[in-house]
């Protein structure tokens, strides 16, 4: 039976301190994902403990939007990390493997974060 689902929104500069305990209480990474909405970028990053998850969001601006990796604690995370970059143009500091923007193979840079036109 799945339990109930924690959300919690915390700042870009704790993300690794919490990753971090929620690896020492015994928790794997299920997952992170990475969407636009409106003038944001919202990255979640889910685990999951004995059916019971917890959510970790975090708000970075669309405009140069910047996060700490947590590849250091996941090593699993650069894939997600990687496309993060690709996709949407966050900029992931100390990936353990960065591929630079060659992840993904994709006609415009950032699809889903395009630069914003210049008048």
């Amino acid at each position: 039976m799945i339990k109930e689902q924690n959300l919690i929104t915390i700042n870009a500069d704790e993300l690794l301190s919490q990753v971090e305990k929620l690896k020492n209480s015994g928790h794997r990474l299920i997952q992170i994902c990475c969407t636009k909405i409106a003038d944001t970028i919202e990255v979640n990053y889910s685990f999951d403990k004995n059916y019971s998850f917890t959510n970790l969001r975090v708000i970075l601006p669309s405009e140069a939007p910047g996060i700490d990796s947590v590849s250091a604690v996941y090593l699993q995370a650069l894939l997600y990390e990687n496309e993060m970059h690709d996709l949407f143009g966050v900029e992931v500091k100390n990936m353990a493997i960065d591929y630079k923007g060659t992840f993904y193979r994709t006609s415009i840079k950032t699809p889903f974060n395009p630069p914003a036109e210049k008048n």
